[in-house]
C-alpha cells in the first residue's frame, strides 16, 4: 500500500514539472516572438533588452512572492554564495545569448545554445549523480539533429568564428545554472529567491552599459519590450520551479520546444513557409523532447 502511494506520488510530482515546464516553453516562446515583432518596430540595444527583463522580473517576484510557502528571501541573494553565482552566471548568460543572436543570426546562436542540453545532462551526472539514461542520449541527439534541420544551420557554411565561441561560453553557462538550479531546491531555496538572483546580478551587470549606450524608443517598442519582459519573467519562474522535480537532462531537453514553437510563430504571424527538411527537424524536435518524459511517466 505505502509503496504503491509513494509511486503514485512520484509520479503525480513529476507529472508537475512537465507541465509547468511546458508552460514555460509557451512563454519563452512569446517573448522570443515579440522581440523578433520588436525588431521590426525599432532597433534596441541588447543591454537595454536584458535590463528591462531584469526589471520586470524583479517586479514580478515582488508582486506574486511578497508572502506564502514560497515568498522571497532577499537576504539569500546576496549571502549564498551559489545564488550569487547562478545569478552572475546566468545574467552573463541571457546577454550572451541575445549577442550572438544578433551576431551569428537566430538560428546558428539557438543551435549552439541548445547544445547545453547534452553539456548540462552531463554536469549533472557528475555534479548531481542523475543517471544519463540512453532514453535521454536518443532524446538529446534527436533534438539537436532536429534543431539543425529547423534552423538551416548546416547550410550556412560560415566558419567557427569569436561569435560561435561565444555562443558556445554561453551553452556551457545555461548547463551550469540548470544544474545549479536543482542544487538550490535541495538545498531549501525558494523558486522566487533563485529567479531573483539572476534579475538582481543580471541588473548590476547591465545598467551601466544600458544607460551608456541610451537612445530615445516609441511607446510600441516599450510596450513589446515590457510585454516581452513579461512573458520572459513568466518562463524562467516556471522553469525555474519545474527543475524541482526534473531531472536537468529531461527539463532541458523540453526547452528544445521553444525554437519549435518560434518556427511555428514565424509561420503564423511573419508568412513564412516549412520546407520538407524542416518539417522533419520539427518531428524530430517533438520526438526527442517527449520521448524522456513519457518514459519517466511510464516508470511511475
Amino acid at each position: 500500500m505505502t509503496s504503491t502511494s509513494s509511486s503514485q506520488s512520484g509520479t503525480s510530482t513529476h507529472a508537475h514539472g512537465v507541465r509547468y515546464m511546458l508552460l514555460s516553453t509557451l512563454c519563452f516562446t512569446a517573448n522570443a516572438l515579440i522581440i523578433r515583432a520588436l525588431g521590426t518596430v525599432q532597433a534596441v540595444d541588447v543591454w537595454l533588452l536584458a535590463c528591462v527583463r531584469f526589471i520586470v522580473g524583479l517586479g514580478l517576484i515582488m508582486a506574486v512572492f511578497r508572502v506564502g510557502p514560497d515568498a522571497f528571501q532577499p537576504q539569500n541573494v546576496y549571502r549564498h554564495r551559489r545564488l550569487i553565482l547562478r545569478g552572475i552566471v546566468g545574467s552573463l548568460g541571457v546577454y550572451t545569448y541575445y549577442l550572438t543572436v544578433v551576431r551569428l543570426g537566430a538560428g546558428r546562436a539557438t543551435f549552439i545554445n541548445n547544445t547545453y542540453v547534452i553539456i548540462g545532462a552531463l554536469l549533472a551526472v557528475v555534479m548531481l549523480g542523475e543517471r544519463f539514461r540512453p532514453v535521454l542520449a536518443i532524446g538529446g541527439l534527436s533534438g539537436l539533429a532536429g534543431l539543425a534541420l529547423l534552423t538551416n544551420v548546416l547550410g550556412t557554411g560560415a566558419g567557427v568564428g569569436l561569435y560561435d565561441w561565444i555562443a558556445i561560453i554561453s551553452a556551457v553557462a545555461s548547463a551550469y545554472v540548470v544544474v545549479t538550479i536543482r542544487q538550490l531546491h535541495a538545498e531549501g531555496e525558494h523558486t522566487s529567491t533563485i529567479f531573483a538572483a539572476q534579475c538582481a546580478y543580471g541588473l548590476l551587470i547591465c545598467a551601466g552599459p544600458a544607460v551608456a549606450s541610451w537612445a530615445p524608443h516609441s511607446p510600441l517598442a516599450w510596450t513589446l519590450m515590457l510585454v516581452g519582459a513579461l512573458c520572459a519573467g513568466g518562463g524562467q519562474i516556471l522553469m525555474t520551479r519545474a527543475f524541482r522535480e526534473l531531472p536537468v537532462g529531461e527539463g532541458s531537453l523540453m526547452q528544445m520546444l521553444v525554437p519549435l514553437g518560434i518556427a511555428v510563430g514565424g509561420v503564423v504571424f511573419f508568412r513564412e513557409h516549412f520546407a520538407p527538411h524542416e518539417l522533419v527537424g520539427a518531428a524530430l524536435i517533438l520526438a526527442g523532447s517527449a520521448l524522456p518524459a513519457l518514459r519517466s511517466d511510464a516508470r511511475g
